[in-house]
């Protein structure tokens, strides 16, 4: 794979896709107090979008808006997170951003917007509700959720979205995906309590509908078809950062029908979607070899490929622009913002 150095940036941790000025960019951010970076395309940097507070876990675009996203601040640790809040960010069309606050939310750690029955929904989930001293797990987190209004220019310090309480008592509430199926939109949301699927209300006066796919400790997951079938499966990293990727098989339950053979020290980063012609997962690990590889169906079986070894990713995102694969990774542990790319010769 051809890779180009985007940016060095220090603890480089959330990627998002921006769609701005009829362009599509990205989005890059640390979880330190350090920059926010958008960058075109093709990875050539055009603005910083702030210079701190940093600390961003996730930052979302709201929808049908020109570059106006939600995000994650000053979340800087597990237990360094109780300010932690998600803004909104409005530029003006001249290469700056305004920033307010939309909710003030202790240990907020993943977020995003659903769409359902013509409104967006906001979803919330916080990785504790509180931290009396360093890895202190005794205050499991939540889900929240609230209708999104399609104005939030009203929203700051002062006058913030309220939030709903959905569910309770998630341990190690850390993983989330957006999950599109049938043309429906819902969220999988994984802990150490097990996987979960949320779908937004139906209609405006319904409710969000819950379900648990797995019973097992998880710490991120993805679903996805990639053997091909019609039939999408689960994807999981377990337990907790840990060193286990799983893949299940839809039957009457979910039945696991792959582990990876080997251990891989503090698997973090997970994205699934085609590249290079192939549907994969690419998957990340901070400790031990620090790899950015992919999960992939091959020849009847699951087939794991490395890209990188020693950049530790926290996350990936992978995206087509003018025909051309490519795949970005925040390579938390050297610093690095990293665009590959992906071509089906690199399987």
């Amino acid at each position: 794979m051809k890779k180009m150095i985007m940016a060095n940036l220090e603890k480089c941790y959330a990627i998002a896709s921006l769609y701005y000025k009829k362009e599509q960019q990205i989005l890059v951010a640390s979880e330190t107090k350090e920059r926010c970076i958008l960058f075109d395309a093709q990875g050539r940097e055009t603005a910083t979008v702030w210079e701190g507070p940093g600390g961003v876990m996730s930052m979302v675009q709201v929808p049908q808006t020109d570059g106006q996203f939600l995000a994650t601040h000053k979340f800087y640790s597990p237990d360094n997170a109780k300010d932690a809040k998600i803004i909104v960010a409005t530029p003006d069309g001249k290469g700056h951003w305004e920033i307010r606050t939309l909710a003030e939310l202790p240990f907020v750690h993943r977020f995003d917007i659903l769409s359902s029955g013509g409104e967006n929904y906001l979803i919330a989930c916080t990785l504790k509700s509180g931290s009396a001293y360093e890895g202190d797990w005794t205050n499991p987190g939540k889900v929240y959720a609230a209708k999104l209004p399609e104005d939030l220019s009203g929203f700051d310090d002062a006058h913030q979205l309220s939030l709903e309480v959905i569910k309770e008592g998630m341990l190690k509430n850390h993983g989330y995906q957006k999950v599109i199926e049938y043309g429906q939109e819902s969220a999988l949301i994984c802990s150490e309590n097990g996987v979960f699927r949320f779908w937004p209300p139906a209609d405006p006066k319904g409710l969000w509908r819950e379900e648990q796919l797995l019973d097992i400790p998880a710490s991120d997951a993805a679903m996805v078809d990639l053997d091909g079938d019609g039939n999408m499966e689960l994807v999981v990293i377990s337990p907790f950062h840990g060193s286990d990727i799983l893949v299940y098989q839809k039957k009457d339950r979910y039945v696991k029908v792959y582990q990876s053979p080997q251990k891989a020290e503090f698997l973090h980063a997970i994205w699934s979607g085609k590249l290079g012609g192939k549907t994969v997962v690419v998957l990340g690990h901070r400790s031990g070899a620090a790899k950015l590889f992919a999960l992939l169906w091959k020849d009847g079986q699951y087939y794991l490929r490395t890209i990188e070894d020693g950049c530790g990713p926290a996350n990936v995102y992978g995206y087509t622009y003018e025909g051309s694969d490519i795949l970005i990774a925040a390579n938390r542990e050297i610093n690095q913002v990293a665009r590959y790319l992906v071509t089906e010769e690199d399987w």
